[in-house]
């Protein structure tokens, strides 16, 4: 098993590019299910994740072919078994996208229970709510869900809770049904725009993405695409609090500022000098950290997928802050293992309260999930000292090359394989 090794006291300078976002890419994936034709998917950043998902579509007889590093052509349309196979969907959360575009395709669809990262119970309820409402019956068996429709028609479906899963499955298994289906309390988060443009570029019909209600109505067919992927915004937001938290000046590139407007407010109110460009954005320290209070949101609020960098970044702060995340029930994981490094934190159930302590020191740590990993890099990289980071797997599900990143920021950092472990990354 790998792990990176990090020296930290070095202020990160210079450039860094920001890939495709994952968030998007896991759920533009499986839905090239959908078209009947082959699709090319540009800006597809290199992380484990993907990897699984087009493991999983070459295992189902997808044709997928890499056209360069971020660049893969599939061509999905050989595709005659609507089974993803166990052993691939129990790695990840996201294969249950599968559900949708498989429903979506065939009108049957198998897969197993989602897996990933443990952030908690994190229940399917709202998705197999909506595929009934679509005139699907819904059967779990023996860890898989078996769910089969003799036709999907139209309907209007309320969630009782802004569920950003369920609204890109019921997109997925809505799209060529027949009729109009409404989704009330969507998720408005910018990867679900993003899978509606991509399946309108399909020839779908997909209003008000973005908005608390979607308008799906059915097609009959789609064709084959080419698209780029968004930039990924939790991606630029850890490299913003990286620097941030090393007080360093970098210039993060290939972004959308407006999808970073909630992290930027928050690291302003903390003292982060943060200028914003067309497509870019450029973080720097020039005076003292100091608390804020933070409670995360379904889109445009702060992101659950932010709250342990920042968190990270809080215990360098003068005061005390107090963090709420209650999207997750398990999503302070990581805090025993800030508090090998110094940090002072205390935690009841969705709430932390962090005293700041002005800086961090080495310790060896774990990462217990994608989001907490990256907070240890970020609290490693401002520490006086050494840390060593295992269980790696977990952070690159969804991070692109970040000790490459890392260094050509000036970070001291290397990943160091440990012999006789075992890898438990998916290679295509």
């Amino acid at each position: 098993m790998d792990k990176f090794i990090i020296k930290g006291g070095r202020p990160l300078s210079g450039e860094v590019e920001i890939s495709g976002a994952k968030n998007a890419v896991v759920a533009i994936i499986p839905a090239v299910i959908l078209a009947d034709g082959p699709c090319i998917l540009e800006n597809v950043p290199q992380i484990s994740d993907v990897s699984i998902l087009l493991r999983i579509l070459y295992e189902m007889g997808a044709e997928v072919k890499m056209l360069g590093k971020n660049t893969v052509r599939i061509d999905a349309t050989k595709i005659t078994e609507p089974v993803v196979p166990y052993e691939m969907a129990k790695h990840m959360r996201a294969s249950y996208y599968f559900l949708g575009s498989l429903l979506g395709k065939f009108r049957r669809a198998r897969v197993s229970m989602p897996g990933g990262c443990y952030l908690g119970d994190r229940p399917i309820d709202q998705h197999l709510k909506a595929f009934s409402s679509l005139g699907a019956e819904c059967i779990l068996d023996h860890g898989m869900i078996d769910i089969r429709a003799q036709s999907l028609i139209g309907s209007q479906i309320y969630f009782d809770f802004v569920t950003v899963g369920a609204t890109i499955n019921t997109m997925l298994a809505a799209v060529k049904s027949t009729g109009l289906t409404i989704i009330e309390n969507a998720a408005k988060e910018p990867h679900v725009v993003d899978l509606a443009n991509f399946l309108n570029s399909m020839g779908a019909d997909i209003m008000g993405a973005g908005t608390d209600v979607i308008k799906i109505r059915g097609v009959k067919a789609l064709k084959g695409t080419t698209y780029a992927v968004i930039p990924d915004q939790i991606e630029a937001g850890t490299y913003m609090v990286a620097a941030a938290a090393t007080r360093g000046n970098v210039l993060i590139k290939n972004v959308i500022p407006k999808h970073l407007e909630s992290i930027t407010a928050k690291l302003a109110k903390i003292g982060v000098n943060v200028e914003e460009f067309d497509d870019s954005v450029r973080i720097s320290v020039d005076g003292p950290l100091v608390k804020t209070n933070i409670k995360t949101m379904p889109h445009p609020g702060f992101p659950t997928d932010m709250q342990p960098q920042i968190s990270a970044l809080l215990c360098l702060a003068e005061g005390t802050s107090i963090v709420t995340d209650d999207i997750f029930n398990n999503r302070f994981r990581y805090v025993d293992q800030l508090r090998r490094m110094g940090a002072d934190i205390s935690v009841d159930r969705t709430v932390a309260v962090i005293e700041g302590v002005g800086h961090f020191m080495g310790a060896p740590v774990t990462a217990p999930d994608l989001r907490a990993g990256a907070a240890l890099i970020i609290a490693a990289l401002a520490a006086n000292g050494i840390t060593e980071i295992e269980d790696i797997y977990h952070i690159e599900r969804g991070y692109e090359e970040i000790e490459q990143k890392l260094r050509s920021l000036g970070a001291d950092i290397v990943k160091k394989s440990v012999p006789g472990s075992a890898v438990r990354k998916v290679a295509l």
